[in-house]
Order: structure tokens, then C-alpha cells, then sequence
């Protein structure tokens, strides 16, 4: 995909940090845009801060949990803009709590958002994209769709599971012109940790001090859109330390697990 000029490009996760700071670069690359979240009053300051016209955005409430919603979702866009290009399923949400004490429903959360909600929603959208012979999908994963570690057990697992779905839809997708680039973000200056669950499923409520020294969202955002343009199957945004622990796994796996086991949380 040479550029997104016209593109039809839909965002989940759109009304903050990551999804918001993509909302804006695809905006600036000419991208026709559908951006979803559960707030709507933060969708609509996003779409004002993106000055695109009415023609050229949807603003999409979507619960992506609900999943009776994903077709309907995928229906009112193709009314609007008779397509769809580009997915990018970026709704999340983090854990910080021990395997121990954590209840079974904080589990059962992580992987509605983080994994079967993106199904839900590739399964609507993929019929269309067959039938038109192209189209991509963006998948934010994470450092921890590669490495476990400690209190995030069903964050690192929803993740995981994400790398199995994609990788089997790339190789089925490449007949139809269908593509997929799967993005692992190390630490990125946003508000996850803030929003992560703890133990029983409320708010951890403390910005991790890696997170607040992270990369800008506004750098990953433009990484995002260069690996897309490439046709990049996977990529991996961070500091030396996240990207570094993915290449120890595969090389080195003893050393990077010693290395997780001692690095406990404060």
C-alpha cells in the first residue's frame, strides 16, 4: 500500500493515546476515517482535532465487547463509504495484578477486549475485503504478545493469542490481496497503565514510571504508517530494553527469563 490518499480506514481505541495519535496521522495522509471507542464526547474532540469534514469521518460509538454490534458497525460504514481498507484493532486493555489473586472475570475481560473482540470484528469486515480483492489490517499486540511477565498474566496471554489469529489470516488473506502487519509496542507514553485492571477487575489507578518515559504515541503512530506502507508483517516499536528482550527470547530464552523472574514490580 503506497500511500492511504482515499483509503477508508477504520480505528478502534480511537479517543485516546495510540488510536488517536494513528486518527491523526492517516488524516494528515489524505485517509477517509471511521474511529470508534466507548465515548463519544472524546471521538468527537478527536475528530475536531483531525479538521476533517463530515464526508470524510464517521464517528462510531462502539462497545467492542458487544459483539452483536460488530456487523451493524460494519454496515453503517459501508453505507457511507461503500468500503472498508484498512482495520486497525486497536482497543485495549492491561492487567496489573498477581495470577494468585486475580479473579477469573479480570481474565475473561482481557481476552473479550483484547483478542475475541477483534475477531468479532475481522469476521465482519473480512467478507468485504475478499470481495473487493485488497485490503489490511493493523494489529497492535504488544512487546507482551512476545514475553510474559509478572502481573500480566492475561494481558501477556490475550496478546499471545492475537500473534496465532493474524499469522493464520495473513497466509489465508494472500490470495485476496489481504494483508496484515502485526505492531509490538514496548512502552509508549499513554495511559494504559492508569486504565489497566487489577485484581478484581477495577482500575490499577498508577502510571508506570517506564510508561510516562516511553516513546510519544504521535513516533509510534508515524512508525505505524511506514511499516504499513512497506507491507511490514511485524514490527517492533520501543526502547533498546523492550526490542532487546524479544531478540534474548528467541536467541538467549534462559537469560531473558532470569532477567523477567527478577524484575519485579513496585
Amino acid at each position: 500500500m503506497k500511500n492511504f490518499n482515499h483509503k477508508i480506514v477504520w480505528i478502534t481505541g480511537a479517543s485516546s493515546g495510540i488510536g488517536e495519535a494513528l486518527t491523526l496521522a492517516f488524516a494528515q495522509e489524505g485517509a477517509k476515517l471511521v474511529i470508534s471507542a466507548r465515548r463519544i464526547e472524546e471521538l468527537e474532540r478527536v475528530k475536531n482535532k483531525s479538521k476533517l469534514p463530515d464526508d470524510r469521518i464517521l464517528v462510531l460509538p462502539l462497545d467492542v465487547t458487544d459483539f452483536e454490534q460488530a456487523q451493524p458497525a460494519v454496515d453503517k460504514i459501508i453505507q457511507k463509504f461503500g468500503r472498508i481498507d484498512l482495520m486497525v484493532h486497536n482497543a485495549g486493555v492491561s492487567q496489573r495484578s498477581y495470577i494468585n489473586e486475580t479473579d477469573f472475570t479480570v481474565y475473561k475481560r482481557l481476552m473479550d477486549v483484547n483478542f475475541f473482540s477483534t475477531v468479532a470484528l475481522t469476521k465482519a469486515v473480512l467478507p468485504h475485503m475478499m470481495a473487493q480483492k485488497e485490503g489490511h489490517f493493523i494489529v497492535m499486540s504488544s512487546v507482551a504478545g512476545k514475553i510474559g511477565t509478572i502481573m500480566r498474566s492475561g494481558y501477556n496471554a490475550s496478546k499471545h493469542a492475537l500473534h496465532g489469529f493474524y499469522d493464520s489470516l495473513r497466509a489465508e488473506g494472500y490470495q485476496y490481496g489481504i494483508g496484515v502487519t502485526t505492531v509490538c509496542p514496548g512502552y509508549i507514553r499513554t495511559n494504559i497503565s492508569l486504565n489497566a485492571l487489577n485484581e478484581g477487575g477495577g482500575k490499577f489507578g498508577k502510571m508506570d514510571q517506564n510508561q510516562a518515559n516511553g516513546i510519544p504515541p504521535e513516533t509510534c503512530a508515524q512508525t505505524i504508517l511506514k511499516a504499513v506502507k512497506k507491507d511490514k508483517k511485524e514490527i517492533y516499536i520501543g526502547g533498546l530494553k523492550e526490542v532487546a528482550a524479544i531478540y534474548l527470547k528467541r536467541f538467549l530464552p534462559n537469560v531473558l527469563f532470569d532477567q523477567v523472574r527478577k524484575n519485579i514490580p513496585e
